[in-house]
């Protein structure tokens, strides 16, 4: 069965639809957005969910940012040396630095929220194997000592995990755990007495915040965050023409992720622009649980591999929009500049059933039940989890599809506990970001235990290459451990790759300043 003949968004009827109450513009002061998913946790630490990492943006700020190329540049620091053995990093913050309580960002605070993201950041983990010690030497100043030189720690102490927080929250909360209170000292102040789960999250301007200077780097997370709306709404709309109406009647500002099928039709509205801002685009991933059966087993993990086509998986999201498809697609982003094409001769082969239900008599596959967490309020996982879970079908898996919106994925993911005490063997979603772009700060890719990301495989061999990959003397050096690294992924299965696409966004054309990369709220304004 072709994916066209289980999935299609039905289009006809959206004008009958009746947009929800979100309000009606309120002055140039209130910028209306539309997320793709309701956060079900506001901690940057604590998961990967790209809405949260977006939330983050608008309330953190980092010590670094980083420009549309991913270079590194100072934004809360005033400035930072690296003693000439390269070994000793020094970092001061800017003046006028306040929390959202009103109190002023220390050192210490920064010292206390990089340690705890450093426990769970890929990058970051990389970064604390090499550091003998971080301490704020007074209020202003960072140190770090290395064990061995670490290029990477300023792109480390950029990410958006390393959110500096009060020492009192950052420190006094394990990275398993999630943050009691989100007080940052970013461009913006979330509101928490105006938050309704599943409806709305409400954002206001920081009085107290001020940009660092322009020139230079003002590109993604890099230079002033200069916030010029008072009031920021995100109001959840789970149903893409629910979202389309309320865009197109001007109930909205801006939409973060039409789905694909809607695009033809926002595109012959005039007063819309829709565009793709992150180039990288997101790899679509079928995750397992390598903790137990019979995922522990490598033939079974690679007969669902064998199994799945990304072709028909991308085009049951991107198919209204081809051109917006990118495969095959390995461990990072095509096009990227550490793509790899090895193993694609193999790639081209896979959706093959047969195959896969070989590969699943010779694992030992005895019907046992499998728990999938499929999210139905995100449409692009929806579509590419309905193609995948009918093909696990079609294998012969015994499938418990779990039904549900992201949050409760999120949360659920979480758990290592066994399916009949509330775990899961399979979760969709998508791979995004900085973390597709090198072996840095993948988090799928790793191999590294009860310390991966949710999944926890253990591949030795893979940590070896990525370790090799960081102390490699050129890029051709990179690349070489990059195939390696791609060809030990088919070979032992994290995940399954299902395919790339690059999607757009949504908004009114009054809208201007609107940054390249994930959804920023700062820096934009009615023209």
């Amino acid at each position: 069965m072709r994916r066209r003949d289980i999935l299609k968004t039905a289009i006809a009827g959206t004008a009958a639809l009746a947009a929800p109450s979100v309000g009606r513009a309120q002055g140039a002061k209130h910028l209306r957005f539309v997320p793709h998913a309701d956060p079900a946790s506001l901690d940057p630490v604590w998961t990967t969910a790209d809405v949260t990492r977006n939330v983050s943006l608008a309330v953190y700020d980092t010590l670094y940012g980083l420009d549309k190329e991913g270079n590194a540049h100072p934004q809360m620091l005033a400035g930072a040396t690296l003693s000439s053995d390269g070994l000793t990093w020094e970092g001061k913050l800017r003046d006028g630095l306040k929390f959202h309580d009103g109190t002023p960002v220390l050192a210490r605070d920064a010292v206390a929220s990089i340690a705890r993201a450093f426990k769970r950041d890929a990058l970051g983990q990389a970064a604390a194997a090499r550091t003998d010690e971080m301490v704020a030497t007074d209020d202003k100043t960072i140190r770090i000592r290395l064990k061995t030189r670490f290029g990477l720690l300023p792109t480390a102490l950029a990410q958006y995990t390393t959110a500096v927080m009060p020492e009192r929250i950052a420190g006094k909360t394990e990275a398993t755990s999630q943050i009691p209170e989100f007080i940052g000292s970013g461009p913006f102040k979330f509101l928490a007495n105006e938050r309704i789960p599943g409806a709305r999250i409400v954002f206001e301007r920081n009085a107290d915040y001020v940009p660092r200077a322009a020139g230079g780097a003002d590109s993604f997370t890099a230079g002033p965050k200069v916030p010029h709306f008072d009031r920021v709404t995100w109001t959840i709309m789970p149903d893409p023409a629910t979202a389309m109406a309320a865009l197109t009647n001007n109930e909205i500002d801006w939409w973060e992720n039409p789905t694909i099928d809607l695009v033809p039709t926002l595109k012959r509205n005039r007063n819309l622009v829709i565009e793709n801002k992150d180039p990288a685009g997101s790899i679509g991933c079928l995750r397992f649980n390598h903790l137990m059966a019979p995922f522990d087993n490598v033939k079974f993990r690679q007969a669902i591999q064998v199994a799945m086509n990304q072709r028909d998986i991308m085009e049951a999201v991107a198919g209204a929009e081809p051109s917006m498809i990118r495969v095959p697609a390995g461990l990072f982003i095509p096009g990227s500049p550490l793509a790899s094409n090895a193993g694609f001769d193999q790639v081209a082969k896979w959706g093959n059933i047969e195959a896969a239900k070989k590969l699943l008599v010779e694992s030992g596959y005895k019907g046992e039940r499998i728990v999938v967490l499929s999210a139905t309020s995100i449409p692009s996982i929806w579509q590419m989890a309905q193609v995948a879970n009918d093909t696990l079908k079609r294998i012969g898996l015994n499938l418990d599809v779990v039904a549900v919106e992201w949050g409760t994925v999120v949360q659920r993911r979480a758990s290592t506990e066994t399916i009949d005490k509330g775990g899961w063997n399979i979760f969709y979603t998508y791979l995004g970001g900085g973390g597709n772009m090198s072996p840095a700060a993948m988090s799928a890719g790793r191999g590294n235990g009860r310390a991966a990301w949710f999944g926890w495989p253990t591949m030795p061999k893979m940590e070896a290459l990525r370790d090799q990959w960081f102390e490699a003397p050129d890029l051709a050096a990179q690349k070489k451990l990059v195939d390696e690294m791609q060809m030990h992924a088919w070979e032992q299965v994290p995940y399954v790759n299902l395919g790339s696409y690059v999607g757009v966004t949504g908004y009114h054309s009054y809208l201007k300043g609107m940054r390249d990369g994930f959804p920023q709220m700062y820096g934009i304004q009615r023209g």
